[in-house]
């Protein structure tokens, strides 16, 4: 018996209420994995969570704009990218990474512990740790990878430690929670007397992990640093923040949440992204000097992985401080210009706008094959790339548009974005979610 074949009987007696067949690896017929991958992605399109990439060339020359290939060449705009600040296609940046590229390759030749590391790693860590006013910062090559294995190692090898984790929390943080097997413990996003109260029912010499985000990813939440902070320090335990989604946009210097509310030196560990509002790829940890030791020493995702390479590096450090020059401040307040008045447009036409206070712009949606439908049409009809964003990126029944937009992107740019929005989501029949009094205040 196949297992597809298995499957349909197996399906067939559960519904005449008899469940006599078992699969067996012992009949002498090898597994069939075609099958079970074959209804492995069948279900995720029967579920409307079937992801497609789009095919989509972003232009250095004419930010936001793109072209898009998944039919035929098509001109778009691009309102779903984390690269807010256009620092990718900056002249200095993009002249930065050039001359590194040919100074030293386009490589970088093996892990840091062996032949990867160089200057420019140490000139940026030195830059990040400044710019977050720690003692030590280690850069790494992608943002999931840095938290997953920092989380892990510090669960895992402080004795008897235990996590206390926001509900919202990234994948690659939960990934890391549970790499460590340590206990943790879920507070609601945000809720600082859930999180007191949890704590409050641990010994205080037990060692204690507290990870939250400043800037919720899909839900563009702020978190309220400093009181978690204070509340996990009052109860002896380390604090995680994840900045990524800060870095760069807040702050004088672009330092984050941290640095806006400053209350940076409450923060133990402070995580950022290179491939977002910086620009390039790649992410770090700051944080004391023994801490960053101990994790870059011991934590496998650090040691047994290949450095980024110099012009990745050098790109960085060029948008790093062009973040942090008076040019970076008069971005930032362009970008938050751009910011409010989408957001205005977007619930003046009645739109279900989740909203926040940051800079990013969740339009609620609610059903994952109309929020998929409503993004394809956006692109293939409107020349609006703003995907849906389904399960398992957001919570089942929390399907969205999720809408980031630049200091670039015009008015009259914006004002076609919310037009075309409203055009489409009518025609689609989402009636019961178009009404100005659903959205979420």
């Amino acid at each position: 018996m196949t297992y597809k074949k298995f499957i349909l009987r197996y399906v067939q007696e559960k519904l005449s209420g008899t469940s006599s067949v078992r699969w067996s690896h012992t009949e002498g017929i090898p597994f069939d994995y075609n099958s079970y991958f074959q209804e492995k992605i069948a279900f995720r399109k029967r579920n409307s969570i079937y992801r497609v990439f789009k095919k989509v060339n972003r232009d250095a020359t004419c930010f936001p704009e793109a072209d898009e290939f998944s039919f035929n060449k098509k001109r778009i705009l691009v309102w779903c990218s984390n690269d807010v600040l256009g620092m990718s296609r900056h002249p200095a940046v993009i002249n930065a990474v050039y001359e590194a590229a040919e100074k030293y390759g386009v490589g970088s030749g093996g892990a840091r512990g062996l032949s990867g590391n160089s200057l420019l790693h140490e000139q940026l860590e030195q830059e990040l740790a400044d710019l977050h006013r720690k003692e030590s910062a280690f850069v790494s090559t992608s943002g999931f990878l840095s938290n997953s294995s920092c989380v892990a190692i510090l669960a895992k090898s402080i004795p008897g430690c235990q996590i206390y984790s926001a509900s919202a929390n990234h994948a690659s943080l939960v990934e890391g929670i549970l790499n460590s097997r340590a206990p943790k413990h879920i507070f609601e996003n945000g809720n600082v007397a859930q999180l007191e109260d949890l704590l409050s029912q641990s010994e205080i010499n037990l060692p204690k992990l507290v990870i939250f985000e400043s800037v919720a990813s899909m839900t563009g939440m702020k978190s309220p640093v400093d009181a978690l902070c204070r509340v996990a320090h009052r109860y002896g335990a380390l604090t995680f923040v994840d900045e990524v989604h800060a870095i760069g946009l807040y702050g004088h210097t672009g330092g984050g949440i941290g640095e806006a509310l400053n209350t940076t030196d409450k923060m133990d560990i402070i995580a950022g992204s290179l491939g977002k509002a910086i620009g390039n790829i790649g992410a770090y940890i700051t944080g004391s000097r023994v801490l960053i030791d101990t994790v870059r020493s011991y934590a496998p995702g650090f040691i047994f992985t290949t450095a980024l390479p110099a012009m990745t590096l050098a790109g960085s450090l060029t948008a790093l401080r062009i973040l942090k020059s008076p040019e970076g401040v008069e971005l930032r307040q362009k970008h938050q210009a751009n910011v409010d008045f989408l957001k205005t447009l977007l619930v003046d036409a009645g739109l279900p706008v989740e909203l926040n206070d940051s800079h990013i712009i969740p339009v609620m949606v609610g059903d994952p094959a109309l929020c998929t439908k409503l993004g394809e049409e956006l692109i293939n009809e409107k020349g609006h790339y703003v995907p849906g964003v389904n399960y398992p990126t957001v919570p089942k029944g929390q399907e969205k548009l999720r809408i980031t937009p630049t200091p670039f992107h015009t008015m009259e740019m914006m004002a076609s974005l919310v037009t075309d929005i409203v055009e489409v989501w009518k025609r689609l029949v989402i009636s019961q979610k178009f009404d100005k009094q659903k959205s979420i205040v």
